[in-house]
């Protein structure tokens, strides 16, 4: 009598895990009492994106980071500044700034996650 076939039983993943791509389109969170505010209220969190990235790409990355479900994406160019140090003048790096709406069951603490990930 032959022997069954035993199938092997992968654990799905949510979303996928995350790639070196994704790692490099999230830079930082972006804190002020605006987006603090945002995150509590509205369930937005408010994050610094590589210049070059589309909506998509920061969608697909903030989703494999931190597995949760994102429902929009909203992005803004922040300019660059002009600072002054008595007569010399130079400039403040302009970036790219994402508000990312989670889903109404999702929650994400981005301060605490970060820490975790320093210690």
């Amino acid at each position: 009598m032959a022997k069954k076939k035993e199938v092997a039983v992968q654990e799905e993943r949510k979303f996928s895990a995350p790639t070196l791509k994704a790692l490099d389109v999230i830079i930082a969170p972006v804190v002020t009492e605006k987006t603090m505010h945002l995150q509590q209220s509205e369930n937005k969190v408010t994050v610094k994106v590589l210049k070059t990235a589309s909506k998509d790409e920061i969608k697909d990355a903030f989703e494999s980071i931190f597995n949760v479900k994102v429902v929009g994406v909203n992005t803004v160019n922040v300019r660059a500044k002009d600072k002054r140090v008595g007569r010399y003048t130079g400039k403040v790096a302009g970036y790219k700034k994402a508000v990312i709406t989670l889903s109404p069951d999702e929650k994400l603490d981005v301060l605490a996650q970060q820490a975790a990930a320093n210690e």
